[in-house]
C-alpha cells in the first residue's frame, strides 16, 4: 500500500489574529499544537496539524502592544480538514468596527462548517466573533463570564451556557476565556491522537487535564492545584511525568527538601490529601487515560505504576469508578 495513504490525514489550523487579540488566547494553544506535533515525530509518526497564523492584513498589534507582522492573508482556499479558531480582544465589549474584523467578518459569513472538515474553535470572547458572523444560530456556545450577557444578546437563537469551561456542538467548539483555550485544545488533540497523547501536551505544558465539556467539576488531575506552594507543585509534577516510579513518602519529601513528617502536613493543608492517597489518585488518572486510549488493563496498571491489574482493580473499587473493562489482548 502508498505510504502516503497510510499516513493520517493533516489537520490545518488557522489562528485569526485581529488588532487587539489576546496573546494567551492563541499562544496556549499553539504550543499545545506544537508539543502535540513533536511528541509524534519523536514516537515515530507524523505529525497531525499544521498552524496558520492569518489577518486581512500583514500585520496585527496584540493586546499587549507587541507586533505581530509576517501573517498570512485570509486563505480563498483552505485544506481538507480545517480547524478556524477565533479569539478574545481588549475591551470590555467586542468591537468589530475595525476595517480588519469587517473583513474577517465577512470572510467567516462564507464559510460552511461541517463536522470532521471545516470546525470553528473559540477562545474566550473569540465566541462574540462567531456570533457576528452569525454562526452560532441553533448552536450551544459558550464565552468568558465577563461577555455572557452580551453573547445572549448577539445571538439570541442560540444556546449560550455558563459555568462550563469548554461546550462542544457539532462542527462549534467553544471556551470559556483565556487558559481555558488550552483545556479545548487538549481535548480535541485527546480527540484525534488520543488521551494519551494529549496528558502527555498537558505535563510538557505543566498544566492539568480536565474531564470533558459536559463536566464543570475539576479532574484529580487540576483539582489538587488549587495552591500555590513550589515546593508541592515539583512533586506533582515529578508525579505526572513518572507515576510508575517507585515513590515514597520519602522521595517526594526529597524533592521538596523537607521531612516526611512535615510533607504530610503539607500535603493535608494545602491539597487535604494525605501524599500517598494523592499518588494512588493520580495513577487512576494515568490508567484511566490509558484504557480510554485502548490498551489492556495489565499494560495500564504498568504504566501507572501499580504492581499489577489486582492492584489497579482493588484501587479502582475503592474509590468507586464505575466500568473497569475486563482484561483482553493487546
Amino acid at each position: 500500500m502508498d505510504e502516503k495513504l497510510k499516513s493520517p490525514p493533516k489537520i490545518d489550523v488557522y489562528f485569526v489574529l485581529l488588532p487587539g487579540s489576546l496573546i494567551l488566547d492563541w499562544a496556549g494553544p499553539a504550543e499545545a499544537i506544537r508539543i502535540a506535533n513533536q511528541l509524534l515525530t519523536r514516537q515515530g509518526g507524523v505529525p497531525r496539524f499544521e498552524l496558520h497564523f492569518i489577518c486581512p492584513s500583514n500585520a496585527a498589534e496584540s493586546s499587549v502592544g507587541v507586533m505581530l507582522s509576517g501573517l498570512s492573508p485570509l486563505p480563498t482556499a483552505l485544506g481538507d480538514i480545517s480547524w478556524i479558531v477565533l479569539l478574545g480582544q481588549v475591551g470590555s465589549t467586542i468591537d468589530v468596527s475595525h476595517p480588519d474584523a469587517q473583513a474577517a467578518l465577512q470572510w467567516l459569513r462564507g464559510l460552511h462548517l461541517r463536522v470532521g472538515k471545516l470546525e470553528l474553535l473559540t477562545v474566550c470572547a473569540g465566541t462574540l466573533l462567531a456570533a457576528h458572523a452569525r454562526l452560532l444560530t441553533g448552536r450551544r456556545a459558550t464565552t468568558h463570564h465577563h461577555h455572557l450577557a452580551e453573547l445572549k444578546a448577539m445571538a439570541p437563537a442560540s444556546d449560550v451556557v455558563s459555568n462550563r469551561v469548554f461546550v462542544t456542538d457539532g462542527p462549534l467548539h467553544s471556551s470559556a476565556g483565556v487558559t481555558t483555550g488550552i483545556d479545548l485544545f487538549l481535548h480535541r488533540i485527546s480527540e484525534v491522537c488520543g488521551p494519551v497523547l494529549a496528558a502527555q501536551v498537558a505535563q510538557s505544558l505543566v498544566v492539568a487535564l480536565r474531564r470533558g465539556p459536559q463536566d464543570p467539576e475539576l479532574s484529580p488531575f487540576l483539582q489538587y492545584r488549587n495552591h500555590l506552594h513550589p515546593a508541592l507543585h515539583r512533586i506533582q509534577d515529578a508525579i505526572g511525568q513518572q507515576p510508575q516510579s517507585d515513590w515514597s513518602v520519602q522521595s517526594m519529601a526529597d524533592i521538596a527538601h523537607t521531612s516526611p513528617r512535615h510533607l504530610a502536613r503539607l500535603f493535608l493543608e494545602h491539597l487535604n490529601i494525605a501524599p500517598l492517597q494523592y499518588l494512588r489518585r493520580m495513577r487512576l488518572c494515568t490508567a484511566e487515560a490509558a484504557l480510554q486510549s485502548g490498551m489492556n488493563v495489565t499494560r495500564a496498571a504498568e504504566m501507572a505504576g501499580f504492581s499489577s491489574d489486582t492492584q489497579l482493580r482493588r484501587a479502582w473499587h475503592h474509590f468507586g469508578m464505575p466500568g473497569l473493562p475486563k482484561n483482553r489482548a493487546g
